[in-house]
């Protein structure tokens, strides 16, 4: 219980208003008291509170009237009315002007302290999802989706043209690549953008606790269950939920997940409610799910309900064009973050950007130069201050290529070091093409165009 939870009671019934003031305090409340609706307004306009527990039936200005104009400035305060006069037609009237909830005279005080502490908790996920979402909004902007790259321009505008459907989309790629902030680009950029954006990971959670998770559970369910529970379907209930390394559910989750798909119903765990969800569904996952298939460990059906819309989100190595972008944006970011006045990259940095194979795709790029933000010591970011290694664990070694010069790293250019890597590559290879490609990180296409291009196809057929 925080002390600066502050409670305005208001009744013209001195006698109650005073006990209310007695119980709330033994509660570990902060009570101030009003005798009339037009004096709580006046209150509330004053100074903050953190809930209004108010009798409907006052003198001079009602509950009911006093509710509207507390609402229509501050909509966030949540309002709890008392009334001994309970009817439908005043619960009904009550709810629609925005009351929290509303008790009968004389109060059940378990009751009570029930419906403040469900407020209280209400009113501080409101204030957490409000502050989120604005995080979220920035973090997802489709700005944030950097690239120029054919590849990237590709994806994007298929982000641009799905996001407004109600489609059901999986996103695939490697760990790194940014399936998340695809997905959340869909969702912010849809129908849905004012509706939660809902994130569970069914990797981190083992079968039992990952139902829990996704499906909610009621109280005694099982042992440690002390409350009832939501889980994050009805959580992202009216926005979107996104079940990010899908393909590590288990078989008998991979059903279940069917189910809600096809029927949009859920049943909590240890329940027997059915409870209707209005949820779009954005899957991910770094796994090649048709092999998965093939080898018994994901559902078909499941895969055909996943996948309306597939993402293929290409890995850093295959679009190299938007490293420089990449770069740049994470240096401004971490900069300005750590207060240092870096103006960018040293041409040997960029080259030994360009030149890495990035195996932890974008993920590794944004904390390779989030460590050299921290670690650099001039205006511009240097090779040093990256720490980074080419592929294999260390610089290029000079050329033992028959027929080759000794290479040196110290003076030599990009060109000139990446002729001689893909020479070296071939040879280890043994001439093989496509395990040369592999090795390399690159296409056998782009390994095509570099040996034409570095005048290498006669002596690499």
């Amino acid at each position: 219980m925080k002390k600066s939870e502050h409670i305005l009671v208001v009744d013209d019934d001195r006698a109650h208003r005073t006990m209310l003031k007695t119980l709330l305090g033994g509660w570990g409340y902060a009570v101030a008291e009003a005798d009339d609706g037009a004096a709580a307004v006046a209150a509330v306009r004053e100074e903050p509170f953190d809930l209004v527990l108010m009798d409907i039936r006052m003198v001079r200005v009602s509950g009911i009237e006093a509710l509207a104009e507390i609402k229509a400035f501050n909509p966030a305060l949540p309002v709890i009315l008392m009334t001994a006069y309970a009817s439908v037609e005043t619960a009904v009237e009550a709810l629609k002007k925005g009351a929290y909830d509303y008790l009968t005279k004389p109060l059940d005080f378990d009751e009570l302290k029930l419906t403040i502490r469900r407020a209280m908790e209400h009113l501080h996920l409101a204030e957490e999802n409000r502050m989120l979402r604005e995080n979220l909004k920035e973090q997802y902007d489709r700005t944030n989706l950097l690239g120029h790259s054919a590849a990237m321009t590709r994806l994007l505008e298929t982000v641009v043209q799905i996001a407004p459907t109600e489609a059901t989309v999986l996103i695939t790629g490697e760990s790194g690549t940014g399936k998340e902030l695809i997905a959340g680009a869909i969702h912010y950029n849809s129908l849905r953008k004012d509706g939660p954006f809902v994130k569970i990971n069914c990797a981190a959670l083992a079968e039992s606790l990952l139902e829990s998770e996704l499906f909610g559970h009621e109280k005694g369910a099982f042992t440690g269950a002390d409350r009832r529970k939501e889980g994050k379907f009805r959580q992202a209930d009216g926005g979107t939920l996104f079940l990010d390394e899908v393909s590590e559910m288990s078989l008998g989750m991979q059903v279940k997940l069917l189910r809600v798909l096809q029927e949009r119903e859920i049943t909590r765990v240890g329940g027997s409610d059915v409870l209707v969800v209005d949820v779009r569904i954005i899957a991910a996952t770094n796994r090649d799910l048709l092999q998965e298939i093939g080898q018994g460990r994901f559902r078909d059906d499941l895969y055909y309900r996943l996948n309306v819309v597939n993402l293929a989100v290409p890995p850093l190595r295959e679009r190299r064009e938007d490293i420089p972008l990449l770069a740049q944006h994470f240096l401004a970011r971490f900069a300005e973050k750590n207060k240092k006045a870096i103006k960018g990259f040293a041409p040997r940095a960029m080259d030994r950007l360009l030149r890495h194979a990035w195996p932890g795709n974008v993920r590794e790029l944004m904390n390779a130069v989030e460590r050299g933000v921290v670690l650099a010591r001039s205006e511009w970011l240097g090779e040093d201050d990256l720490a980074l290694t080419l592929p294999g664990g260390a610089p290029p070694a000079p050329s033992s290529i028959p027929g080759e010069p000794a290479l040196s790293v110290e003076g030599t250019s990009l060109e000139e070091l990446e002729r001689a890597a893909i020479l070296k590559t071939l040879e280890d290879a043994g001439g093989n093409k496509s395990e040369a490609a592999r090795r390399l990180g690159i296409t056998r296409r782009t390994l095509h165009k570099k040996l034409k291009q570095y005048g290498l196809m006669q002596a690499n057929p």
